[in-house]
């Protein structure tokens, strides 16, 4: 909880210098701007989450966001698929890749950031190649589907403001992941095996079936994350699309209070550090007009929230040993 409130009073913090530093900030389609990139990344952030809670790291998120945002309009206009169809493709492809990270790292024992790796050379790779690297879009007669990113709800009361549909959507991923992560016992296991996998495997726990179901849970969600970024751009060009999002996403969760180490995660956390990362690189936009020093930034954000849990962890053993001895 104090993790969940001093993020959230930073973000607070950086919201108020924005809005004095900017009057382009507080501006209605900033701010709804800034809700629909939230949530897009949002969904993204959650999913690496679960890879993180188990001690793991997944570094194909941009890739996959790649392969999916091609792959779904590639499908509806050039080769002439149904709509149900393609997406059903898309989503086992999401899934059979979560799989496949899954059982090579339980199975072949290789470690998380060299298979990670590889995928995100070869899932881009492989969009280039069926794309023959042409930017690929929807026909005017998927509006309706667009919707689902580019639609707004509007708020009653509040007139020339209103919210961007991929929020509810965020909402929904979020409270299904929460649910899961707290109130349901997988969610407990995923937890212990990220605080000390040898005891959880002792205590019953199939540590390996937890580790493929996290990494399914990422690429799934990274695939969901690439329908609705495509949706929203309505066209994506497969040498840029979905560049280094995987680092938004780590950084969102980090900040969020996912430990590196495993055991811990907080689904607001996520939200809340998404909100952050966005509102900073936004912040970086309008002010200092600079929007390419915002890897600077988010390099500098993870590192930050890598030393801060060094700092914490170490602070709760010499606390805990200073119980001890007075015991």
């Amino acid at each position: 909880m104090k993790k969940l409130l001093g993020i959230f009073g930073l973000l607070l913090a950086v919201c108020l210098f924005a809005t004095w530093a900017s009057e382009s900030f507080r501006s209605g389609y900033n701010i709804e701007n800034l809700i629909r990139r939230t949530a897009l990344f949002g969904v993204l952030g959650i999913g690496v989450s679960f890879v993180i809670v188990t001690g793991g790291i997944d570094l194909s998120i941009g890739s996959v966001i790649c392969l999916v945002g091609c792959g779904l309009p590639w499908l509806l206009t050039v080769q002439h698929w149904s709509l149900p169809a393609a997406l059903a493709a898309v989503i086992a492809v999401s899934v059979g890749i979560g799989l496949a990270h899954g059982l090579l790292i339980t199975r072949l024992r290789l470690q998380p950031f060299i298979v990670t790796l590889c995928g995100l050379m070869l899932y881009r790779g492989v969009t280039r190649g069926f794309t023959a690297d042409q930017t690929v879009g929807f026909a005017d007669g998927y509006k309706g589907l667009r919707v689902l990113a580019t639609g707004k709800i509007p708020v009653p009361g509040i007139q020339g403001f209103e919210i961007p549909a991929p929020w509810a959507v965020l909402v929904v991923v979020a409270i299904a992941a929460a649910i899961f992560l707290n109130r349901t016992i997988y969610g407990r296991y995923l937890l212990a095996l990220g605080n000390n996998e040898n005891a959880a495997r002792y205590s019953g726990i199939n540590t390996s079936r937890m580790i493929v179901l996290a990494y399914v849970l990422c690429s799934t969600l990274a695939g969901l994350g690439g329908v609705l970024f495509v949706l929203d751009v309505n066209s994506a060009q497969p040498v840029d699309f979905g560049n280094f999002y995987e680092l938004y996403a780590i950084a969102a969760a980090v900040l969020g209070g996912c430990s590196l180490r495993g055991g811990e995660g907080s689904i607001l956390g996520v939200i809340i550090g998404t909100a952050l990362i966005l509102v900073l690189r936004n912040v970086v936009t309008l002010v200092t007009n600079h929007s390419n020093i915002e890897f600077a930034i988010i390099g500098a954000v993870i590192l930050a929230g890598v030393i801060t849990d060094e700092l914490v962890k170490r602070y709760a053993i010499r606390r805990r040993a200073a119980r001890e001895l007075a015991q």
